[in-house]
């Protein structure tokens, strides 16, 4: 018998996870990211999770910010 060597199966890509949206976005907000990580992430995110990542990233920003200027001028003693 003649035995051929088993070639490794194909990777497939992992499923879409909302977790890894919410990964994307983040690093999209620093701006900071290599192309490559990019280029996989795309792959692999669902285009609706990424949206709804962003729209409550932004929410969470603005929250934390509006929180900081109301710290901010309540300390002031006026």
């Amino acid at each position: 018998m003649n035995a051929r060597p088993q070639s490794p199966a194909p990777q497939q890509p992992a499923p879409p996870s909302f977790w890894r949206s919410v990964k994307m976005v983040a690093w999209g907000f620093l701006g900071i990211r290599k192309r490559s990580d990019y280029q996989q992430d795309l792959a692999q995110v669902n285009p609706f999770h990424v949206i709804v990542a962003g729209v409550l990233a932004a929410l969470l920003f603005v929250l934390v910010l509006v929180g900081i200027v109301n710290w901010v001028v309540s300390g002031s003693g006026a």
